[in-house]
């Protein structure tokens, strides 16, 4: 009886904020200001949130916004914003694959809507809604067809007790991403923030956790004590039913399918001193996930993510350092469930390292080291000749004319792919072979 009361009260909340949300944005007409929606909130230029006003990785001041519920400032009459990516990508050696379908043609490749910022003095949104241009091929056809999907979402009721002697920041949150509610960007929901360009081959395995962004629901509790230690407890399940809000534009077949409620907690010891704020923190998470998305019963798939991460930046104009480090080690295992995997147990091991220097919150360079290394299982990885292992570099330039427009290029150079170092599919395909330059332009009004 008390956990089917907590559910109905959970379920009020949430359809309370959306009613609450919506209805702030069906006011009078939006007054015009150049900068996005959350720095017309705060009054703040984009560089007080994100580290050289390089979206979304986020300053000390940006990290106590979003855990205050995205709440400081004035609430906006209609707090919306959009955003664009423009982009062309060039393979060393495309193929037939659809990967490779618009290999060397610019176009636009996705666009956000976002409904974010203060809804009452302790409850804040952040809601965003894309629209992915070349989501699918029709199979008759032939043709690209474009989805929108449920992206990103956050929903919050934050408190701050302050003080001579403490500073105390707690919140509840709904979120439909495992890791999108951490105020840090080495969580795997954060960490790869530049748009991925069409036609660009990476890693095919990768964590439970970082697979069930708009698929999943949870609700959590998080704290931030002293600006020091960051603490956080959620649980995730399927959204569907009354969640389904939160997983729109997935497909129910596609809809990756967990039993009950499953728990994230997050763990993270935070200190600033000057212009220099470092973190250091670790996550885990257990996820029960049934084989076949269309029969969810019966036996189930275990995951276990367990991950370390820290980060580090500079912050003094005219300059602005960051330096992040991200580690997952996941073991699965079949449980009960037969044919789902060759091996009874299989780990899968995820690095990131990446290290961003920007000048004048214009001009900016980084460089970025990912690793996906695991257990060979021909049944769990089919389309990656059985074996996950691939690695690489990406370096990065960008610039930004004008304050919410970024123009980058990125190079994808493998030096691993799928387990080898050359001829990784038996018929000569070197991993070199799938290097990309990624040229795009990134806006936000």
């Amino acid at each position: 009886m008390p956990r089917l009361i907590v559910h109905a009260l959970l379920h009020r909340l949430i359809y309370w904020l959306v009613f609450v949300a919506v209805a702030c944005a069906s006011g009078t007409s939006l007054v015009a200001h150049a900068l996005p929606v959350f720095a017309r909130q705060t009054g703040q230029n984009c560089v007080a949130c994100h580290a050289g006003g390089q979206f979304p990785e986020l300053t000390p001041y940006g990290r106590l916004f979003k855990m205050t519920g995205y709440t400081i400032g004035t609430r906006q009459t209609i707090p919306l914003a959009v955003m664009g990516v423009a982009s062309l990508t060039k393979s060393a050696s495309p193929t037939d694959d659809t990967a490779f379908a618009k290999d060397a043609v610019a176009l636009f490749q996705t666009g956000s809507i976002f409904l974010a910022g203060k809804i009452t003095d302790n409850i804040g949104v952040f809601a965003q809604a894309t629209y992915n241009n070349y989501d699918n091929q029709n199979p008759a056809s032939g043709k690209w067809q474009g989805k929108w999907t449920s992206d990103n979402i956050d929903l919050r009721y934050a408190d701050r007790f302050i003080d001579i002697n403490r500073d105390l920041i707690v919140g509840l949150d709904v979120n439909n991403n495992p890791s999108v509610a951490d105020p840090w960007n080495t969580a795997p929901a954060w960490l790869q923030y530049v748009p991925t360009g069409f036609g660009v081959t990476g890693p095919d395995a990768s964590p439970i956790v970082a697979q069930l962004g708009a698929q999943v629901a949870g609700v959590g509790a998080y704290a931030f004590w002293n600006r020091t230690l960051y603490a956080e407890l959620a649980g995730y399940q399927t959204a569907n039913g009354a969640w389904s809000f939160l997983s729109q534009g997935v497909n129910h077949a596609d809809q990756v399918k967990l039993r009950g409620i499953n728990p994230y907690l997050r763990l993270a010891l935070s200190h600033e001193w000057g212009p220099h704020n470092a973190m250091v923190g670790l996550f885990a998470f257990n996820a029960d996930v049934y084989p076949d998305n269309l029969n969810p019963v019966g036996p189930t798939n275990r995951y276990r993510d367990r991950g370390i991460d820290a980060q580090y930046q500079y912050l003094l104009d005219p300059h602005t350092v960051t330096v992040q480090f991200s580690a997952i080690r996941e073991t699965s295992g079949n449980g009960d469930v037969t044919g789902t995997a060759t091996n009874a147990s299989n780990t899968l091991r995820q690095l990131r390292l990446k290290g961003s220097y920007i000048y004048r919150a214009k001009y900016g360079a980084s460089l970025s080291r990912f690793s996906t290394t695991g257990s060979s299982d021909a049944t769990l990885y089919p389309d990656v000749g059985a074996n996950p292992d691939t690695r690489g570099w990406i370096p990065e330039v960008f610039w930004t004319p004008v304050q919410n427009v970024r123009i980058g290029a990125q190079y994808f150079a493998f030096d691993r792919f799928h387990g080898a170092t050359k001829n990784y599919d038996g018929n000569g395909r070197n991993p070199r072979d799938n290097n990309t330059f990624f040229l795009y332009a990134w806006g936000a009004y």
